[in-house]
């Protein structure tokens, strides 16, 4: 088929390059003339394992073509994805306002049939926003499809080209028929398609991350527990997960969730609640204990330097809101740079791929390091933000000749309590009994 994705951010340049990667002919469209001229030439503007590869080769294949006009990128086009940015406002509701003028645009471009296909996360409702935003230049007929992405970051090839499910939403038939074409080859093995109306779709995208936010959320409240009832959430967990009804994934506590999705997207449902006048307790609660989470492990830094943190130097792994993304957005990484900055500390840190956006963020506030050693020269005590797998094995013993102090307070429980405490590090996790040389 003949693609266009409108948007070549972390959905949009995923989306197109996998679909190009299946033979389809794919024009990805974006107002920013830089970013366009680094993807056509080559060079990748986001960091997502595998993509690469399949980028650079359906790019020499040309199957994959990037433009800045609208007009021209839509031309011969079939299906149109909308992969545009949904960020929150300040009322925590979605942003439509990039979607809709492109939905409006699209309607004095249009000369034939076509189905326009919202990629991007959006409000219940929008579907029809949309079809009424293109509907006031239209003169020939088109369908609005909801299509919903579940692509985690770090793995968002393997979710596109293997998905779980494809959930689309439409009440067309010819739309029905050309988005099932267009997935079939990546249902092969037999996970479903999904059809449903639009609104139900809209809703089972916001509905899928928000459940998952509160796995997350409440796994971080039982690991507060654990601590004040001397359990420990490691063995809680396993027990817990066993049950083929929870399920073992989404029970890791650590200092919260971050990202493009969980956090916008609780936020808008909760905003989409108040709007229909519900109170959703549930996910106001999450969001709160999320909130609190992402700044756990200062108070425990607090408490074992009780001299204050003024003049402390930290070293900092992990800046990523996961391993495997340069996404830093919400990332708790920077809650705990900041609150160390504001208590007059310094902070040096290392991660594998996120550090220079976050010099965009933060700039010279902190300090950068080259390897995930180098941070540690001179350093009171080592945090640990993000399981990026290089930590998972460090080299303890160069880990105790560089820090000053063998403390470690560590986010995300990557090691094991008993093996630090014969290391003699004291060593502080989440949910988990405190190692005390």
């Amino acid at each position: 088929m003949r693609i266009t994705v409108v948007g070549t951010g972390y959905v949009g340049l995923v989306t197109g390059t996998c679909f190009a990667e299946t033979g389809n002919n794919v024009t990805c469209v974006d107002i920013d003339e830089n970013k366009v001229k680094k993807l056509s030439s080559g060079q990748i503007t986001i960091y997502e394992p595998g993509l690469e590869k399949l980028f650079e080769r359906n790019l020499k294949e040309g199957r994959l073509h990037f433009t800045t006009g609208l007009a021209e990128g839509i031309k011969d086009a079939q299906v149109i994805f909308l992969a545009l940015p949904t960020p929150p406002g300040a009322d925590g509701a979605a942003d439509l306002s990039f979607v809709l003028k492109v939905a409006e645009q699209l309607g004095n471009l249009m000369t034939d049939y076509k189905v326009i296909v919202d990629k991007s996360t959006v409000p219940v409702g929008t579907a029809e926003k949309v079809h009424a935003a293109i509907l006031k230049n239209s003169k020939v007929e088109f369908d609005v499809v909801s299509n919903p992405e579940f692509l985690r970051e770090g793995v968002a090839v393997d979710d596109f080209m293997k998905p779980d499910r494809v959930v689309i939403g439409t009440n067309s038939e010819r739309a029905r028929k050309v988005m099932g074409d267009l997935y079939a080859p990546f249902v092969r093995q037999g996970n479903p398609i999904l059809y449903m109306d639009e609104r139900s779709a809209e809703l089972t995208k916001y509905a899928a991350n928000s459940f998952l936010a509160t796995k997350i959320s409440f796994m971080n409240e039982v690991a507060v527990l654990c601590e004040k009832l001397g359990a420990d959430v490691d063995m809680v967990r396993r027990g817990i997960g066993s049950d083929d009804r929870i399920g073992k994934r989404f029970l890791f506590p650590g200092i919260g969730y971050g990202g493009s999705c969980f956090p916008k997207d609780v936020q808008a449902l909760v905003r989409s609640s108040e709007e229909v006048k519900y109170d959703f307790k549930i996910l106001n609660a999450v969001m709160d204990v999320n909130e609190k989470q992402k700044v756990f492990l200062i108070p425990k830094i607090k408490a074992y330097f009780k001299d204050g943190l003024k003049g402390k130097r930290f070293a900092l792994w992990g800046l990523a809101f996961k391993p495997n993304t340069d996404d830093i957005r919400e990332a708790p990484a920077l809650y705990i740079i900041e609150a160390l900055v504001n208590e007059g500390a310094t902070v040096c840190v290392f991660d594998p791929e996120a550090m220079p956006n976050v010099k965009q963020v933060v700039g010279d506030k902190i300090q950068y390091a080259k390897h995930q050693y180098d941070c540690l020269e001179g350093a009171d005590a080592l945090i640990i933000a993000t399981e990026w797998s290089v930590f998972r094995t460090p080299d303890f013993d160069q880990i105790n000749a560089i820090l000053k102090n063998k403390v470690i307070f560590d986010g995300r429980n990557l090691f094991d309590v008993q093996r630090m405490q014969e290391l003699g590090f004291y060593y502080e996790s989440v949910g988990r009994a405190v190692s005390k040389p």
